[in-house]
């Protein structure tokens, strides 16, 4: 965590000592001043990429400048100045005037399109500009609630950045893995603006007394739909309850009501509930149907159109339940972690998609998985010098393999890597600082790969990302429109790739039901970046044979990729392998009702399965989830359960015994 704290330094004593005594510079200073700030607004400029040719992009960007929003001068002055904005997103400036006016507002709106200056900006707009100046002892004025941890550091950061200028308002996070008690002298100090994870706020709420929320006027539910998937309904509702009852209590609360603003990329009954149970007659923003105000605060037809009902997970106390999602879920043995299908019929929505996205799909046998991922990979780098992608797998096992094998993977007599970029991994049962190092690095890397799970899915904005492969595709359909969102942001160009074997074709037919088209990319002209035989492939092109798997360079990388697992770091890669394998099996089998019958655990081949691990046969399966899939596999055939539990012989007969 040091590193994070060595970033963050600046944080007006968020997450370190306090710094209210910063002074302007002398007016003899002005031109050092001036100097100064220049390079700030250079360093902003690298990070975002060239936002005078994306302003020129309508769909993401609207004409004007954020004066025209209402804002206070000194806040526009700001964004454009230092903060490098040359103009507000559409979305940015249909909200930001609705949540200046104080009203409870529903957000609605795509994968980078600037959600987080949503909330942001109105909140210290309101804060800079009170009559009575706000101070860090008074209390907290603002939270933030937000999903995962990474995200709670990304919006702390640019909230950093918001109120450099005003030096008064201090900012600071909340979130599982970090130190209890350091929290608890922060919030002793002060924090004006804050960012939190549920559970850990939740857990604040009710143990730390110094905790002051008698001031609060801004409660923000940011990535709505994902704290819901996460099953914390009960923590919000909690939460809910504990502010109610503290404000109620106090003179603050009568002075002037709380605003409450939800956002969400996705809208379904659990978010309409959640809208029901936080926002008074709020107004929706961004909706596709229709933008309208909703009286009494019923929410429940926002897209015109009857919701799908899904079943919610309830959470356990346990704050790892903050780390993400269905990867964690995945590594229970028994696997019954699988939502019920609801028999109510409704019109699937149509996913808010970037126009700049070229999305895709590669048809790959289940054997040939591995070798295809290396082989775009190899193709994707050989062709640019800069660029990052991100690799989206369903368990956090298979993400240790993934990374332990492409960092150390080297053909035969080379003497050097594979590949020329670095590998990252990201999921949710890392430590935390482990977690926060691989974000701030993979995030200033230049030329890079991150291998994850879905707890990188939402609201997370890495710089300079512009391919998005889906190895393993998500459990739910909706979880694709995030997983893709970690590009083409903000207007910039991206690419999305998707995995499919042959049985998981139907796929494509539900993701068509919600307006995604993906166009095929031909596996044979991946496989001619590999090497054969140690050498390019000078020869046939793959193409030109009849079947892929006829391919020299493919015969040749699964021989040195099993030999490689079998013998890398002292046997450790293939024990990852085994695990990687039956977390796989595990997941596979756990998919939502509704996509059973395009994931069927099954027809799956275990044995291709391990070549698509680098093993060179199936290993035995672990638990009663190994019973249920050999009973599968072999229809209840007894001998496919002796298998399972390691016997192939059969039982030796006893010897009749004559009874007298």
């Amino acid at each position: 965590m040091k590193k994070f704290k060595k970033n963050l330094k600046q944080t007006n004593g968020a997450l370190g000592k306090p710094n209210l005594k910063r002074k302007a510079p002398p007016v003899e200073e002005d031109a050092e001043e001036k100097e100064e700030g220049e390079e700030r607004i250079e360093v902003q400029e690298r990070d975002k990429t060239d936002l005078a040719e994306q302003s020129n992009d309508g769909n993401t960007f609207s004409e004007g400048k954020f004066h025209d929003l209402g804002l206070a001068e000194p806040v526009a002055e700001h964004l454009h100045g230092r903060m490098g904005f040359q103009a507000p997103t559409h979305i940015q400036r249909e909200a930001i005037p609705v949540a200046l006016s104080g009203r409870d507002v529903l957000v609605n709106a795509g994968t980078g399109t600037g959600k987080t200056l949503v909330y942001l900006v109105p909140i210290i707009n309101a804060l800079q500009g009170a009559r009575k100046r706000v101070n860090r002892t008074d209390g907290t004025y603002a939270i933030v609630l937000v999903p995962t941890r990474e995200l709670c550091a990304q919006v702390f950061l640019v909230a950093e950045k918001l109120v450099h200028r005003f030096i008064w308002l201090v900012p600071g996070c909340l979130m599982g893995g970090e130190n209890r008690n350091k929290e608890k002298a922060r919030i002793r100090k002060g924090i004006t603006l804050l960012i939190a994870t549920p559970g850990r706020l939740l857990d604040h709420l009710k143990n730390t007394n110094s905790f002051k929320i008698d001031p609060l006027k801004w409660l923000v539910f940011d990535e709505a739909d994902r704290l819901l998937d996460l099953g914390f309904e009960k923590d919000i509702q909690s939460i809910l309850s504990l502010l109610s009852s503290k404000q109620t209590a106090s003179k603050a609360a009568n002075e002037s009501g709380r605003q409450n603003i939800l956002l969400s990329a996705t809208l379904d009954e659990r978010v309409n509930k959640l809208a029901d149970l936080s926002l008074r007659n709020p107004v929706t923003v961004g909706v596709q149907s229709k933008v309208a105000t909703l009286p009494g605060g019923q929410s429940k037809s926002f897209l015109g159109e009857k919701p799908t009902k899904q079943k919610i997970q309830i959470p356990s106390e346990d704050e790892d339940e903050e780390d993400g999602g269905r990867e964690e879920l995945e590594e229970d043995d028994e696997g019954d972690h699988v939502e019920e299908e609801d028999d109510t019929p409704s019109k699937p929505t149509d996913y808010n998609i970037p126009s700049q996205l070229t999305q895709s799909y590669c048809k790959v046998p289940c054997k040939l998985r591995l070798v295809a991922l290396l082989a775009l990979l190899k193709q994707r780098f050989s062709m640019k010098s800069t660029g990052k992608l991100v690799i989206f797998v369903s368990t956090c096992d298979a993400v240790d393999f993934h990374f332990q094998l492409m960092n150390g993977y080297e053909l035969p007599g080379s003497g050097k890597p594979f590949f020329g970029s670095k590998a990252f991994r990201l999921h949710g049962n890392m430590p935390q600082k482990e977690r926060t190092e691989t974000y701030l690095e993979f995030g200033k890397a230049s030329l890079a790969f991150l291998i994850c799970t879905d707890v990188a899915s939402r609201g997370l904005d890495f710089k300079g990302v512009t391919c998005i492969v889906q190895y393993d595709p998500p459990g739910d359909p909706a979880e694709y429109v995030h997983r893709v969102g970690r590009t083409a942001r903000i207007g910039e160009k991206g690419e999305a790739i998707i995995f499919l074997q042959p049985c998981e074709m139907d796929y494509l037919a539900e993701l068509k039901k919600h307006g995604v088209t993906l166009k095929e990319l031909q596996l044979p002209q991946l496989m001619d970046a590999l090497p054969s035989d140690g050498k390019k492939n000078k020869f046939r092109k793959a193409e030109e044979w009849t079947s892929v798997e006829m391919h020299p360079a493919v015969s040749f990388m699964n021989l040195t990729l099993e030999n490689f697992v079998a013998k890398g770091k002292g046997g450790e890669l293939n024990k990852l392998a085994v695990k990687a394998f039956n977390s796989y099996v595990r997941a596979y089998a756990a998919h939502k009702a509704e996509l059973k019958p395009i994931f069927q655990v099954h027809k799956l081949h275990l044995g291709h399965v391990a070549k698509s691990f680098g093993l060179k046969s199936a290993p035995q399966l672990l638990g009663k989830m190994g019973m249920r899939a050999a009973k599968k596999a072999g229809k209840g055939d007894k001998s496919s359960v002796r298998s399972a539990k390691g016997g192939n012989k059969r039982p030796r007969l006893q010897p009749a015994v004559m009874l007298e």
